[in-house]
């Protein structure tokens, strides 16, 4: 996947510090190199989640099959 700045993204894996599961859907909101990406997550309230960098093999391009979903937040290690 080659992500643009603001594309809708699908986490593709865990990032269980994050309390992120694979499939919840995020933001590209920065390019910081030619294959790492900030991309933020967001609460249903539009609180961020969290602010992560990963490479575009943990994203993928949304479907037109999946289908969105809301889930309570896991804790988030401090």
């Amino acid at each position: 996947m080659n992500p643009h700045l603001l594309d809708v993204v699908v986490l593709d894996r865990d990032l269980t510090p994050q309390g992120l599961r694979r499939g919840d859907l995020g933001t590209v909101v920065e390019i910081c190199g030619p294959d790492l990406f900030a991309v933020e997550f967001v609460a249903a309230s539009g609180r961020t989640q969290a602010l992560v960098t990963v490479s575009a093999h943990d994203l993928r391009a949304v479907n037109d099959n999946d289908l969105v979903s809301v889930r309570p937040s896991q804790a988030i290690a401090s």
